[in-house]
This record gives C-alpha cells, sequence and structure tokens, in this order.
C-alpha cells in the first residue's frame, strides 16, 4: 500500500469521490472481504460487491490475498493507498497553469502552483514507484508570525534574495533541473 496516491483520471476521481465508495476505501485501509465490509458499513454484501468491483477497476483497491472455504474462495481486499489527492489533470490538462494567472501575489496563482506541484510530483512519483526506486524531493514546511504587512513585505525580501542568492551559487547548467517554490499564506483557522 502506498501512503498517498495522486489520481490523474476523472474516472478515477469520480470512483473515489462517490460517498459509499469513499467510505469503502476508508474501511479498506485494514484490508476485508466483500462480507466483512458489508458487516462493519452496514449493507448488503451484493451492493459492496458492486462498488468493490468499480474500485477494483479503477484501480483503487487490490487482492490482499484469497481465502478459500469450502468451495468458496473470499477475495480480500485493499486499498490501494492510505490517502488519495486528486490532480488537477483529473479536471483537464489544462487546470492548474500558474502562467495562466499574471497576478502572482493572488490566491489563485497560488492554487493553480499548488495544483502543478500536486501534477508533477504525481506523475514523478508514478513512474519512481513503477521501477522500485524513490523520488528525490525536498520539502520546507514551518510557520511563521508577522507583526505588520510591512514586516511581511521585509520578510518576502530577504527570502527572494536568499533564495536566489543559494540557487546561483548551487545552479550548473549541465546539471539535472529541479522545481523550486517557496509559498506562503495565512494558516485558517482551526474549525470544532
Amino acid at each position: 500500500m502506498q501512503d498517498i496516491e495522486v489520481i490523474e483520471d476523472a474516472g478515477t476521481a469520480a470512483a473515489a469521490l462517490d460517498p459509499v465508495r469513499a467510505r469503502l476505501l476508508a474501511e479498506l485501509a485494514v484490508p476485508a472481504s466483500a462480507a466483512g465490509l458489508a458487516a462493519r458499513v452496514g449493507t448488503s454484501r451484493q451492493k459492496v460487491n458492486y462498488h468493490l468491483r468499480a474500485l477494483e477497476a479503477a484501480g483503487l483497491v487490490e487482492l490482499a490475498e484469497e481465502r478459500r472455504h469450502g468451495g468458496i474462495t473470499e477475495r480480500v481486499l485493499r486499498a490501494s493507498a492510505a490517502s488519495y489527492v486528486v490532480s488537477p489533470a483529473a479536471v483537464s490538462p489544462s487546470a492548474a497553469d500558474p502562467d495562466a494567472t499574471a497576478d502572482r501575489m493572488s490566491a489563485g496563482y497560488l492554487v493553480a502552483l499548488a495544483g502543478r506541484v500536486v501534477r508533477e510530483v504525481g506523475v514523478l512519483a508514478r513512474r519512481a514507484g513503477s521501477t522500485g526506486r524513490r523520488l528525490p524531493t525536498l520539502t520546507v514546511d514551518t510557520q511563521i508570525g508577522f507583526r505588520t504587512a510591512a514586516d511581511r513585505a521585509a520578510f518576502a525580501d530577504d527570502l527572494t534574495a536568499a533564495v536566489l542568492e543559494l540557487a546561483a551559487r548551487h545552479h550548473h547548467d549541465d546539471g539535472h533541473p529541479y522545481r523550486l517554490v517557496v509559498a506562503a499564506h495565512p494558516l485558517p483557522e482551526e474549525t470544532p
């Protein structure tokens, strides 16, 4: 089971977003048979089987094992990943194009940029996984508090200068290209 899977296909996204199927995916963090799932979610085995076939066809669940009980073979399935993220590519090929947004300081640009990261890293992770390799990435995630808009602007200037200086110092024209994204947004308030 993967930690996270990026869904790039509209049909697969529709299967994962269906409320009944999403519940079954969540339940399949622990492998189970259709009969076991039916008992857990309070519906018929036939209905669960119908949804499991759709999830399996979409590649969202996989066979964990088969158990023989007399003349019957019970299939035990599990989710293919612990969690799923839908790529903007599932919506349209041009979705999440930061170049389509002129205002680099807008929320729309940040969302498009984040979407591009999901799309690109999803493709690269799938390729790396298919070859048994690990995708080399770097992530920095922190929180910072600004007293004023001027403090935030000064930080942005300092950060820009530092990133440009680091990039210039470590960049090699003949090196393997990486995309570096630095983003900041206010933290949303926690909802109960």
